[in-house]
């Protein structure tokens, strides 16, 4: 699901992202885990000549260049799993869109990378809002997104970055957005 729709009143309307803690990124990265592990453990054993995994005889590997460029992958896996595990724990790309007609204003938030811009944190006046577009891309990588279009500024995502959305649940998710908002929907 793309997002959660938490509507306190008939006024407020919040829409909760969903980030990098996803099912599909800890089977990805448990994958690329034990693959690292693996490959390290290939160019170990060719290396010592000690056979450290119980279903292949990396000892028969002459460690220059296969034992050393196993090494080199075993490495690189592990670097990218690090980087994996510490996305799905700062849970990247999470946050809310909430639509308020009592405080007038639209406000953006999602959560970054570590550092001075963490916290992306958004808001216009709901007056500035002028259309919500949907935009759909088939084929080899198909794009689904939902975009709120405002005066004067370009046009800011409001959907998650990942899985494409199914079309009818982006469809239903902007038509409910337009009509909330008393803007046009764009784009279908």
């Amino acid at each position: 699901m793309t997002a959660k729709s938490i509507s306190t009143s008939d006024r407020v309307l919040r829409k909760e992202i969903i980030g990098s803690r996803r099912f599909s990124n800890y089977l990805l990265v448990v994958i690329v885990n034990l693959g690292g592990i693996g490959f390290l453990l290939a160019s170990l054993s060719s290396y010592l000549k000690v056979n450290f995994l119980p279903f292949a005889d990396p000892t028969q590997l002459i460690f220059l260049p296969q034992g050393l460029v196993m090494g080199f992958y075993g490495v690189a896996a592990l670097l990218l799993s690090l980087y994996l595990w510490l996305t799905i724990l700062w849970n990247v790309g999470a946050g809310y869109n909430e639509f308020n007609k009592d405080t007038g204003k639209v406000h953006i938030f999602r959560w970054g990378f570590p550092g001075k811009n963490r916290k992306i944190d958004i808001s216009y006046p709901l007056e500035d809002v002028q259309s919500i577009r949907v935009e759909v891309k088939e084929g080899l990588n198909p794009k689904r997104a939902m975009y709120m279009r405002t005066k004067g500024r370009n046009p800011l995502p409001l959907s998650r970055v990942g899985q494409p959305i199914p079309l009818s649940e982006l469809e239903n998710e902007g038509a409910e957005l337009a009509r909330f908002l008393g803007v046009p929907l764009e784009g279908l």
